[in-house]
């Protein structure tokens, strides 16, 4: 039965659906006590996964029963926000058939969608320094991610994405396109922006970054945020790297506020940004138990930034520093398995209405309605081979190869770690270079 089902979500190429792009087959290789579907939606206005648990509940519980089963868990767990409510009522109803799941609900903050927050949260456990939930006997699987879990023990590859439209366009909604459109086509189903002058961020406001209205759609695109030129939001995405440099060696008065609310701070961990931060006046952390490797703690949730009365960015400051001891060849060291999370934690956890107000994203807090609608039959697709973490699939298709949806065109490479990519429209295959297929209708 494991390695049936592994074989099964491997051969169908999932990876992480909600925006981190692990191979799945690699997570049900395991052993577990617990599975819990993370169906927090951590992002600020991303809609998918609470509209999936909404209108797929049973298909969900399903597939969470199947997980448990495969990992010989004794528990599995969907884990979303209390306000989720026509999720967690429709979810409530199907539970009757499925007696080793349960519902928890969290509180409306962020990031609870951060797996080892989450993992906190549901099981009180803490993930070591550097780790994962594997180390405490857990497995976390996004909403989609699980879905496609379920479409591949039915034969079913990975070739379509749901994506939430939002922020300036005219109809925000969310829907269900093919992978390897542009961005730019899955706008169009939203009607476009409605600013002449915008940018538009692939993913979350927090963790997402901004891309090109041509790049593509991928196995990881959960949502697209358009934004009119100016906004707030691009003072800290588009904010040069040795400007935010600059700003922290200047201005940086050591509040400590970055520490109060840093969420892997509160679990325990050893990272105090407002310490990383004097690297950047003063080249020393000035506490001989804080050392540059700390930043490797950093999960770059940003909430830091929005802590900070000065508006500083000490995630980036210690996403360079991950950089640059990458580079070095030092990898992180620091293993430390807190028991508990930090005194007074529930107390400090960040509402996330009130993060949507400093974001300046209130007028874009709207809903975005599922929409199962079929998406237009598109001329062409451009698949990325790298969609995932690891390394990218080798192409098994040539230029001018005819290919069925759903067809095999790239294969994990042999001995890496990686994840098959399926043809997501029929036609003929019009170029392979080292890192797109494009097919053409």
């Amino acid at each position: 039965m494991q390695e049936n089902l592994t074989a099964l979500v491997e051969n169908a190429g999932i990876v992480g659906a909600g925006g981190a792009g692990f191979p799945t087959h690699v997570k049900l290789n395991a052993k577990a006590d617990t599975v819990i579907i993370n169906g927090a939606e951590c992002e600020p206005l991303l809609r998918v996964d609470q509209q999936l648990m909404a209108e797929q509940a049973g298909r969900l519980l399903a597939a969470l029963d199947k997980i448990v089963t495969h990992l010989g868990a004794g528990e599995g767990v969907v884990a979303l926000k209390e306000h989720y409510h026509t999720a967690a009522e429709a979810l409530q109803c199907e539970l009757i058939n499925y007696p080793k799941l349960r519902l928890h609900l969290l509180g409306a903050f962020y990031p609870a969608g951060d797996e080892q927050v989450i993992v906190y949260e549901v099981t009180g456990r803490v993930v070591p320094e550097g780790g994962i939930p594997i180390n405490v006997g857990v497995v976390v699987t996004n909403v989609e991610t699980a879905l496609n879990v379920l479409d591949a023990a039915d034969g079913h590859p990975v070739t379509d994405k749901y994506v939430t439209l939002t922020g300036a366009v005219r109809t925000p909604k969310t829907v269900r396109v093919p992978l390897g459109i542009t961005v730019a086509e899955a706008l169009e189903l939203a009607g476009g922006p409605t600013a002449s002058d915008y940018r538009i961020v692939n993913g979350g406001p927090m963790m997402g970054r901004l891309v090109s209205p041509e790049s593509a759609i991928t196995k990881t695109t959960k949502g697209l945020i358009v934004v009119p030129a100016g906004h707030p939001i691009l003072n800290s995405l588009e904010r040069p790297l040795n400007v935010s440099l600059r700003q922290a060696a200047t201005a940086c008065m050591q509040c400590s506020l970055c520490s109060e609310v840093c969420p892997r701070g509160l679990l325990g961990h050893r990272i105090q940004p407002h310490k990383l931060m004097r690297l950047a006046a003063y080249g020393s952390m000035c506490d001989p138990a804080q050392t540059p490797m700390n930043a490797y703690l950093c999960c770059g949730c940003r909430l830091c930034e929005y802590a900070c009365v000065m508006g500083l960015q000490p995630w980036k400051l210690n996403g360079n520093l991950k950089n640059i001891l990458g580079s070095q060849g030092i990898r992180n060291s620091l293993n430390n398995k807190p028991e508990h999370g930090a005194p007074f934690r529930e107390y400090k956890r960040y509402p996330v209405h009130k993060l949507i107000h400093q974001l300046g994203l209130a007028a874009y807090d709207v809903d975005a309605p599922l929409e199962e609608a079929a998406a237009p039959a598109y001329a062409k697709v451009t698949l990325p081979l790298r969609q995932n973490v690891g390394a990218p699939a080798e192409p098994m298709v040539q230029t001018g190869s005819q290919v069925e949806k759903g067809d095999l065109i790239a294969r994990i490479p042999e001995g890496k770690l990686g994840a098959n990519l399926h043809a997501s429209i029929s036609g003929t295959v019009i170029a392979v270079s080292d890192d797109n297929i494009v097919i053409q209708a």
